[in-house]
């Protein structure tokens, strides 16, 4: 730039200037901004000119020294308000998008939808819900997305097949979705996800000194109930027992006044028929004859529902189904058996033993276990075909399969998981079991199981000392009805249990049972605390 002496009449002169400006736009990053601002200053012709600058100044000052030392002319712009207002409009950035590899997603594939059903055992809103989580989860390790599609609907109908009710179909979906994460590939280890910086729990609380500083509360109490193993236990379950009025309510055995060895149950009797040939089929309510051993005096088939009744929402209010196969109240059976059965275990009420006191060491306790029973249809109804014992840790530590003293007629496999293989070679009896639970059990020896009642009755035992998890978590509706220990499992521990298709596990249910009021104590002290 050159400078000139001041003249009378001197021509006002264009000035020029490129401007670089580097702003920080955020604390995320920079962008380096570059604009051209030109700009007109026009000198008056009385301003003097301002004089050359010394050797090695800046030429910076040369641009600051161009406006009159009076300030800016009234009416014209500051330079700075100019510069910036010309890099406004003309900014631009240089910061481009990463680029990210393609992955098939829920949005770019035409999702299967679930049809619905009229009184389905589960929503369908709820069956869309984990459909669409399942081919999430698929399509992260299936090859193509056809595949995780078809993958993805076969895991929800294997669960919804499992599932004889909602609550049942949300644990076992759960399940499912732990298991096809597991399946994803884990990302490479060591692999740097993303460049925002891992700060522990301790250190946004209480900063670097919240590392290397612990802190306690003490509670005086009892024993930790993890530490809760033996005299403990047994000293905590005593809350729990039933008491002399619900051992009555439940129709559990009490000693005959009159008769040795017999049993008296003091629920209300069922109506029993004019006939004494005559019995009801405790699976169809159909009436049959009988012979005087007890086999059917005509053969006919039995049509009956093996599932329970339940109350499900319609179209149009409410309606009764079975859990089976979903059928109304009254409809033919969805399963055919070759004869009538009956239960009989309340009208045999004779052959009874009763557990007794022993003597006992100062640091003992009289025991804690958990029992379960498996029964047959014979020729006089349900006999007991298998018992299992477990104890305080769920170990089993006996279990037998048992002959009944009558024939067989129908195994029950279903629901008793035993078949005619099993006790082939079977020589055990109802007496030889006795023998050995009066030897393991005494009176004060705490039983748990599920409808204990029924297992006692099988075995003909009479026993008052029992902790009943069908009591424990009671139906909402009260007596008659009872939660089974299935949903029970499935509710509170999380846990499926009778899913095998040979039928139930007496070994599994008398552990879940122990698991249940385990669980139950522990939930109960913390409430206490």
């Amino acid at each position: 730039m050159s400078f000139r002496s001041p003249r009378p009449a001197a021509r006002p002169l264009p000035l020029c200037s490129q401007m670089l400006v580097l702003l920080t736009l955020s604390d995320r990053g920079c962008s380096v901004l570059c604009s051209s601002v030109m700009g007109v200053l026009s000198a008056r012709s009385h301003a003097p000119c301002t004089p050359p600058a010394p050797t090695g100044a800046r030429r910076t000052l040369a641009a600051s020294s161009s406006q009159p030392p009076n300030g800016p002319e009234p009416g014209s712009q500051p330079l700075k308000a100019r510069t910036l207002s010309g890099m406004a409009s003309k900014t631009t950035t240089t910061v481009t998008p990463k680029r990210v590899a393609h992955s098939p997603s829920l949005q770019s594939l035409k999702k299967p939808i679930i049809p619905k059903e009229f009184g389905g055992k589960v929503p369908t809103v709820i069956r869309q819900r984990y459909l669409n989580l399942f081919i999430e989860e698929c399509l992260k390790f299936c090859s193509s997305s056809q595949e995780a599609i078809e993958k993805a609907l076969n895991e929800e109908k294997v669960a919804y097949d499992r599932s004889p009710s909602k609550n049942i179909y949300l644990n076992v979906a759960v399940n499912t979705l732990k298991k096809l994460r597991g399946l994803a590939p884990s990302p490479t280890p060591g692999l740097k996800t993303g460049s925002r910086r891992v700060v522990s729990h301790e250190m946004v609380l209480g900063g670097k000194l919240a590392t290397k500083t612990s802190f306690s509360l003490s509670r005086p109490s009892s024993p930790r109930v993890e530490d809760l193993k033996g005299a403990a236990l047994y000293g905590r379950l005593k809350e729990y027992l039933l008491t002399e009025e619900q051992l009555k309510e439940h129709g559990y055995p009490f000693p005959h006044p009159e008769r040795p060895g017999g049993a008296v149950l003091f629920t209300a009797e069922d109506k029993k028929p004019k006939d004494s040939a005559c019995r009801i089929c405790c699976r169809c309510g159909a009436e049959y004859l009988v012979s005087p051993s007890g086999r059917c005096v005509r053969a006919e088939e039995c049509h009956y529902h093996w599932g329970r009744l339940r109350r499900n929402r319609v179209a149009g209010g409410w309606e009764t189904q079975y859990t089976c196969c979903s059928a109304a109240i009254g409809s033919t059976g969805c399963q055919v058996a070759k004869q009538h059965v009956q239960d009989g275990r309340k009208e045999n009420l004779e052959g009874f033993v009763k557990t007794f006191d022993k003597e006992l060491a100062e640091d003992a306790h009289p025991g804690i276990y958990a029992l379960d029973c498996e029964m047959s249809y014979t020729t006089r109804g349900l006999e007991l075909t298998r018992v299992t014992v477990v104890d305080a840790d769920a170990q089993v530590v006996y279990d037998t399969f048992v002959r009944p003293d009558n024939e067989v007629v129908d195994y029950n496999t279903r629901f008793s998981g035993v078949t005619e293989a099993d006790l082939v070679d079977t020589s055990i009896s109802l007496r030889d079991v006795q023998a050995v639970l009066l030897s393991m059990f005494s009176a004060d020896t705490v039983l748990i199981g599920h409808s204990l009642e029924s297992d006692l009755l099988a075995l003909k035992v009479i026993h008052s000392t029992v902790v009943d998890t069908s009591v424990l978590f009671p139906h909402r509706l009260g007596l008659p009805y009872k939660r089974s220990l299935r949903n029970l499992m499935a509710d509170y521990l999380r846990q499926i249990i009778q899913d095998n298709v040979d039928g139930h596990s007496s070994s599994e249910d008398a552990s879940a049972c122990m698991h249940l009021v385990i669980w139950k104590i522990r939930e109960d002290a913390k409430t206490k605390r």
